[in-house]
């Protein structure tokens, strides 16, 4: 479920969150290199802008289906 590619955002929930592919099985050992946090903190906050601008795209395409079945009420 977290490394399935979200069909909205274009990549894994996994990814939209750690910002890193979700290891497993053998490769869980791998070694990787260490990055510094502040390289990461700037990474992360630009996949949540990504993603929230996706989501937004998305919230408002949704909206406006729904708009198009909706009646006007009588007052």
């Amino acid at each position: 479920m977290n490394n399935k590619v979200h069909t909205a955002m274009k990549i894994s929930s996994f990814i939209a969150n750690y910002e890193r592919e979700l290891r497993m099985g053998r490769d869980i050992r791998k070694k990787r290199k260490v990055e510094k946090a502040t390289e990461f903190v700037e990474r992360m906050k630009k996949v949540y802008e990504e993603v929230e601008a996706v989501l937004k795209k998305v919230q408002e395409d949704m909206k406006r289906q729904a708009d198009k079945e909706r009646k006007k009420t009588k007052d």
